[in-house]
């Protein structure tokens, strides 16, 4: 097998960059699929679901989310609906993310969610038996696209060890301009900063939020963070527990991307509290065998 990305150098980061991952006709693919998606969507049906990671009780506090991993769903930002939650911009320019089953529900997702390059990747990062568990498409649409607060992928899909890995590709550039990548390099090898966790809410119920964070939030030195600029066609790979985050997009271009989170399942417990659990219409499928 030809080598991806420098396995040594991932270790030491907690991420890499893979150039030209996806051809041109992978790229349209992958967006006319969400295109036509988004024309069959009804808004009525899906306002007022905003995602937003500055202010998750607006989207965690429902069963829209929670109930979203074996389905297509819509997640809009906070500038696109107005305060009776009918949307203020076209509806193509109006979605933060689409989450959270494409890889099993969308054909064009699934092709390349488990395509041969993709499981050449996961087995140069070793796993034994990776599992998909969930997808999302993310807009970063222009002038609204909102940000993503530094974080960690583990603090949401906790595995005990954590063995947890994001890919990320672009679908169009990510600059600076437009939102891209930051990272902290290294800063995944301290496990979860104070033991920081979304998890499902024990006490969920009318008036009462589905999940709740546990832990301390932790603040980061802005000056640790390392912009990961790259082309469209560009794979990235992210370790679940590297520090990461995105700022506003306040260009007047997009920043459309595909990404994916596995796990290697081989003596490995996925945490019964994570927000996103296995259902019977979609248990976590293996990446190297699903069909």
């Amino acid at each position: 097998m030809s080598k991806l990305f420098d396995k040594e150098q991932f270790d030491k980061d907690g991420y890499a960059i893979i150039p030209d991952f996806l051809t041109e006709e992978e790229i349209q693919s992958l967006r006319s699929e969400c295109w036509d998606i988004v024309e069959d969507m009804k808004p009525d049906e899906h306002c007022p679901s905003v995602f937003t990671t500055t202010d998750p009780d607006k989207h965690i506090s429902n069963d829209y989310f929670i109930s979203s991993g074996d389905k297509i769903r819509f997640f809009f930002e906070e500038g696109a609906i107005d305060e009776k939650g009918k949307l203020l911009v076209d509806k193509q320019k109006s979605l933060n993310k689409i989450g959270h089953a494409l890889h099993t529900l969308s054909p064009p997702f699934r092709k390349v969610t488990f395509s041969e390059k993709v499981k050449n990747v996961v087995r140069h990062l070793e796993l034994e038996d990776p599992v998909v568990c969930q997808s999302m498409y993310i807009f970063k649409q222009p002038g609204i696209g909102g940000e993503v607060s530094p974080h960690q992928d583990s603090t949401f899909l906790k595995t005990d060890p954590m063995k947890l890995y994001g890919l990320w590709i672009a679908l169009e550039d990510a600059t600076l301009e437009n939102g891209c990548l930051w990272f902290i390099p290294g800063s995944h090898k301290n496990g979860l900063y104070g033991e920081r966790r979304m998890i499902r809410n024990a006490d969920a119920g009318p008036g009462k939020p589905h999940t709740i964070f546990t832990g301390k939030n932790t603040s980061y030195n802005e000056d640790d963070f390392i912009p990961g600029q790259v082309k469209k066609g560009t794979c990235v790979i992210i370790h679940g527990e590297v520090v990461h985050k995105s700022n506003n997009n306040k260009s007047d271009k997009s920043r459309h991307i595909y990404t994916f989170h596995v796990y290697d399942s081989k003596d490995t417990v996925y945490s019964k509290d994570n927000w996103l659990q296995p259902t019977e219409a979609l248990p976590f499928p293996h990446l190297y065998t699903y069909q």
